[in-house]
């Protein structure tokens, strides 16, 4: 049996471990007797458990339980019959608290070890555990007598476990989903194969608001309505709540699940939803948030703490729907929100006209993020506070910079990934701001997702006495750009494999990885000289520690 040098670890050898940590998907951390890091699915944090290696690397060891010694006593009876295959909800096994207490530290982890900030979270605000979701995307097989299913995928495979039901989606999903394969399967529709690249119907996408409508979209691998003719109308009979029909035209050979382009069969344009007390249309691609309960009061604490008063300027960055900036923005506050998707832009319009808003004081652009802040000068002449809900990669530079410099008092940032929040936040802490408060939501419970809102504001500066000016292309911005500083990355691998590497050699592997870096971090001085090329242990110590801070 091989044995790898620097772990110590054979695979195929059983090992016992005390599990002392857990990884947000799912995995338990346990050291062996010789203090080889092994991650092993499905243990949690106080378990005894024996494992089998079925994985070593030059960092690490990845074990498969093979016996339960000793139970946590944060461990319950799961109550998915699918716990354990389908690779939705990896702590459908952990109790309530601990889950919450899991999170809480998550996010105080990825402030101290990746922003290197002081900021503590201060709780984690938890609601419904079942049928919280009001969005669903299940991929589409075809089972053995050639009927289109569908389910969940495996745990890091796109291989499709079935499932009738699910204790996350909406309760009105499962008849919705068995009348929508049900008809296409009479229809003849074939299920797209990823590994040929043949079939039509690729997933299934439901959406449903809080007053029970429900908005079906099939992602398919062709525009042509022609075979669906018929179809919006057989499924309305048997599913009345079915409020719009569409297409996702996606053709191209990818895991991307969504295309680009919409095409509707038939039904309304929207969807309708309230949030505090602000009533919302929401079409197929608009961003929102899938747990509508947990969102309110999200979006409660941001606008709490935004606080902008009559007569403030509202900068509302990745502003999808309007939802956020709509729900903060009181009487006599100005809003101005940008956001890059075209349909949710309309949507934030119109959802502005509905709640008694006008052009005089609430305008919607559509383009990047770091165009906002000047567009939001040209249209108000300044920004007061700023809201900003990046998706998962955080903020780019230009964001970054832009934030900066815009001049406001407060920033409220949203955040679904706690290692790009504290990078960003150790970025506006490096000018003119300090994250004063901190507190997470669990959208997702039963997963190792975690949404936090942190408040940073301005601090005053007497303008007699001292004038600084902050360039933030000044900054070695490689440090903070993809979820961890290469001085906590060279940390990770040589406590957890013993190894050095280079600033030359991670950086390397971060464009392998096709992660910007620097744009002279890793190219030789001239065409003709040599450079030394990262060595095959040291390429696998940096991706375990890329994957640890969330950045592959």
């Amino acid at each position: 049996m091989k044995k790898d040098k620097k772990t110590a670890l054979e695979k195929n050898t059983y090992v016992d471990l005390d599990v002392t940590d857990m990884t947000p998907d799912g995995s338990g951390v346990g050291r062996t007797a010789e203090g080889a890091v092994v991650f092993v699915p499905g243990a949690l944090a106080g378990d005894r458990i024996r494992a089998k290696i079925i994985k070593t690397t030059s960092g690490y060891g990845v074990g498969r339980l093979e016996a339960l010694l000793s139970p946590s006593p944060d461990r319950v009876e799961a109550d998915c019959p699918q716990h354990g295959r389908c690779g939705g909800c990896c702590f459908s096994a952990l109790r309530a608290d601990a889950e919450t207490r899991f999170k809480q530290k998550l996010v105080n982890d990825a402030l101290r070890r990746i922003g290197g900030l002081t900021l503590e979270c201060e709780g984690v605000e938890t609601g419904a555990r079942t049928h919280y979701r009001n969005k669903a995307v299940y991929p589409v097989a075809e089972d053995e007598s050639g009927a289109l299913c569908t389910g969940f995928f495996a745990r890091r495979s796109h291989r499709i476990v079935r499932q009738e039901s699910c204790l996350l989606e909406n309760a009105a999903f499962p008849a919705v989903r068995e009348a929508v394969t049900a008809l296409l399967t009479a229809r003849r529709i074939r299920a797209y194969d990823e590994t040929t690249g043949k079939g039509l119907l690729r997933h299934i996408f439901l959406r449903a608001s809080r007053s029970g409508e429900l908005c079906v979209v099939l992602v398919v691998t062709d525009g042509d309505p022609k075979p669906f003719d018929g179809f919006a109308d057989e499924l309305t009979a048997r599913c009345p709540t079915v409020k719009s029909v569409w297409l996702n035209v996606n053709a191209e050979r990818t895991n991307v699940i969504l295309g680009r382009a919409c095409v509707k069969l038939w039904g309304e344009d929207c969807l309708t939803d309230t949030l505090c007390g602000r009533v919302f249309s929401i079409s197929p691609l608009s961003f929102y948030q899938v747990n509508a309960e947990m969102a309110e009061r999200l979006y409660a604490q941001a606008a709490a703490y935004a606080a902008p008063a009559p007569g403030d300027v509202l900068l509302d960055l990745y502003c999808g729907a309007g939802t956020i900036g709509l729900c903060a923005a009181g009487d006599g506050v100005r809003l101005f929100g940008t956001e890059i998707v075209p349909e949710a832009v309309e949507n934030a319009r119109e959802n502005a006209h509905r709640n008694g808003r006008t052009e005089a004081d609430t305008r919607f652009s559509l383009g990047d993020a770091a165009e906002g802040v000047e567009a939001c000068r040209q249209a108000f002449g300044r920004v007061d506070v700023a809201l900003v809900d990046p998706p998962r990669k955080g903020l780019t530079p230009d964001v970054t910079a832009a934030l900066l410099a815009c001049g406001a008092k407060r920033i409220v940032y949203i955040s679904c990934n706690p290692a790009t929040l504290a990078r960003d936040l150790a970025l506006l802490e490096a000018g003119p701001y300090r994250a004063d408060r901190c507190r997470a939501f669990d959208l997702f419970p039963r997963t190792g997702h975690v949404e936090t809102v942190v408040l940073l504001s301005k601090g005053e500066v007497d303008s007699k006495k001292i004038r600084v000016e902050f360039y933030l292309e000044d900054m070695d911005m490689s440090e903070f750009q993809d979820g961890a500083t290469y001085a906590q990355i060279k940390e990770y691998v040589l406590e957890h494999s013993g190894l050095k590497v280079s600033n030359l050699y991670i950086s390397q592997i971060k464009r392998k990885c096709g992660i910007e870096v620097g744009k002279n971090y890793n190219l030789p001085k001239s065409e003709d000289s040599r450079q030394p090329q990262c060595p095959p242990e040291k390429e696998k110590a940096i991706k375990a520690a890329l994957k640890h801070f969330g950045i592959i």
